[in-house]
């Protein structure tokens, strides 16, 4: 389905307003539910609901200990979703992953047949940890299941429940052994989630909370039928033409080549820029955010707010920018200070 599809409506009917209220009523809920396990990381919390609301996948990124794994699990515990956990290592294989044909024998007429064993893929929220611990070939096991929802073994194609998600995560410090993911595998994650160490009174809460005996009850407030239906209502969002354009703007701005009006930092820094998929997300993510703020409408402040989860990881840098210590960060800041807002603004 193409991201970018949506229904010019203005969200203003009984039922629209009912769903959008219980959209904003379970995303505090599940909030608060995450809350009895996870300490902090608000902005983090943030941009998974938001993934899960818009129907992406995302990859985490952060150093050991800081709850990559817990977050995602408790989510689908308190979602009641279906949860894989799939530990990447050098050996793992593409049928490790979707599953493979195996041979049984029917125990009523002691005939042969090959019968589908589903691999871990087959649940509704994967959490790829250490994704690039393994080599592409096994990377890319995920490629359809990420952008299509099914998977294709010997030649037949099986889809996979909705809802579906793909949470990855990765370890920034521990370089020897893994596998950069292809740059084609990188554009299919929605946002590029970082987390950092938690300030001090926050790292203390997760001292103290750890460190005692834990057993919370958790609520689920919403299901994955009620997911489904919050997809669809956001896709629903309209946005101004302003709005739509100051998202392709940026997009385009990162990008050099057969650009005659590429800034001169991007000249020089930037390899390849973001692709198409990159203003699809950011609209998509930003009628998700208006509708979780309590608007029916995409503001500019959407938009820019989620440039850099969803451009950071498909601006590719050159030598002179990592010879440099520039980052893509630093080079989305540069971006939302020089390109400008429509005149004809909301």
């Amino acid at each position: 389905m193409n991201p970018m599809v949506s229904e010019a409506v203005d969200l203003q009917s009984p039922d629209d307003i009912a769903l959008a209220d219980k959209m904003n009523a379970g995303r505090q809920q599940i909030v608060t539910e995450l809350k009895k396990i996870i300490v902090g990381q608000d902005d983090v919390i943030t941009q998974v609901l938001n993934t899960l609301f818009v129907g992406g996948n995302s990859l985490i990124v952060g150093a050991p200990g800081l709850a990559k794994t817990l977050l995602i699990h408790t989510m689908a515990r308190v979602l009641d979703l279906k949860f894989s956990r799939i530990q990447f290592t050098p050996d793992l294989m593409p049928s490790d992953i979707t599953g493979t044909d195996l041979v049984q024998e029917d125990s009523t007429t002691g005939r042969r047949q090959m019968v589908f064993a589903p691999g871990p893929i087959f649940a509704n929220i994967v959490l790829a940890d250490e994704i690039n611990r393994t080599p592409p070939k096994t990377q890319s096991a995920l490629l359809e299941a990420m952008q299509e929802h099914r998977v294709t073994v010997q030649g037949k194609t099986y889809n996979l429940a909705e809802p579906f998600y793909v949470f990855a995560t990765q370890n920034p410090i521990e370089l020897e052994g893994t596998y950069p993911l292809p740059e084609a595998q990188l554009d299919r994650f929605m946002f590029h989630i970082i987390i950092e160490h938690p300030p001090y009174d926050e790292e203390l809460g997760v001292v103290r909370t750890t460190t005692a005996i834990q057993n919370p009850q958790l609520e689920r407030p919403i299901s994955g039928e009620d997911l489904v239906s919050f997809q669809r209502l956001v896709r629903r969002v309209p946005v101004a033409e302003p709005v739509m354009r100051h998202a392709l703007d940026i997009v385009r701005a990162t990008r050099s080549k057969n650009n005659p009006d590429a800034k001169d930092y991007i000249q020089k820094w930037v390899a390849f820029g973001a692709s198409v998929r990159a203003a699809q997300y950011l609209v998509l993510g930003a009628k998700a955010r208006a509708l979780t703020s309590g608007r029916y409408h995409v503001s500019f402040d959407d938009i820019r707010a989620l440039a850099h989860p969803v451009l950071r990881h498909r601006i590719i840098t050159n030598f002179h920018a990592q010879s440099e210590g520039v980052t893509t960060d630093a080079i989305v800041d540069r971006l939302l200070e020089s390109v400008p807002l429509p005149r004809s603004g909301m």
